[in-house]
């Protein structure tokens, strides 16, 4: 039914286990780039310069040092995004706060939609746009919908400063003209947790593919757990058993990678990739 993790995420997974376990700071985010491509973490050098200065244009990061994890030479970006998470918290349809990802994190994720088949990255709850701005380094057209005006303008200030040109949409997905982006082969990253992003995920889903020219295309990546409370609605299919099932979808593959809400904890998060059945074998 799926792949198992690929090598890239693997490296990155191993990279964080020894950052957790060896990192000392206090700020409440802080995450690794390696400073140079290795065999261990073969990112290309222009890809792994973007990385960077999505990092040190980004005003979430106020500081950063190098420190070595895993055996690589690494800078550790650390900062603070409660402005911005308050900020996110606000909007009656705004189902998940901004807690992002890892940069590494969605750079493999870019790499993985494009080893799909997948041509378009839409990132709904795009927050500081991470995803999308990884997708459009990776080679992908790159869309970001974010319902929260400042993190819209986060975005756009990020695109301008690295001159890497993702959209950032401002608009409640929930209620977006998917139509309008004239979409070919497209994966859309659902920004909810299982049970938090359900409504979200239910809503967004159900207007895409009403698209009929999105129906029989599109893809749906959702954040999964591998740590489910006891008493969860769903227990199945990493927390996302339910809306797979009601909307025919198919699992293709799970990549398991760091974000800043498993940071301390032993256990990484799920992206779980799916497609319409009639989308995969186009694919």
């Amino acid at each position: 039914m799926m792949a198992n993790n690929d090598a890239l995420a693997e490296s990155i997974v191993r990279l964080k286990a020894d950052f957790a376990l060896n990192f000392k700071g206090t700020s409440p985010i802080h995450e690794a780039i390696p400073l140079d491509t290795s065999e261990f973490l073969p990112i290309e050098k222009s890809a792994l310069a973007a990385l960077h200065d999505f990092a040190k244009n980004n005003p979430i990061y106020y500081k950063w040092h190098d420190s070595k994890f895993f055996g690589v030479p690494c800078r550790v970006y650390e900062g603070d995004i409660n402005e911005y998470w308050l900020g996110s918290i606000k909007h009656d349809s705004g189902y998940q706060p901004f807690y992002p990802t890892w940069i590494l994190s969605a750079y493999a994720l870019a790499l993985a939609s494009k080893r799909l088949g997948f041509g378009q990255v839409v990132d709904i709850g795009s927050g500081d746009g991470r995803i999308a701005y990884c997708a459009r380094v990776a080679g992908l057209q790159a869309h970001g919908i974010e319902i929260d005006d400042n993190l819209v303008m986060l975005q756009e200030q990020i695109a301008s400063a690295t001159g890497v040109d993702f959209c950032a949409r401002g608009a409640d997905a929930t209620k977006f003209d998917y139509h309008s982006l004239g979409l070919v082969r497209p994966v859309f990253f659902i920004s909810g947790l299982p049970e938090m992003g359900e409504m979200l995920a239910n809503s967004a889903i159900a207007r895409i593919l009403a698209v009929p020219e999105l129906k029989h295309a599109a893809g749906f990546a959702f954040m999964g757990s591998h740590s489910l409370r006891k008493y969860a609605r769903d227990l199945s299919k990493w927390g996302w058993g339910k809306v797979i099932s009601d909307y025919g979808l198919q699992v293709a593959e799970v990549v398991t990678l760091p974000t800043h809400w498993t940071a301390e904890q032993a256990h990484d998060t799920p992206y779980v990739f799916t497609f319409t059945t009639t989308a995969r074998t186009a694919l």
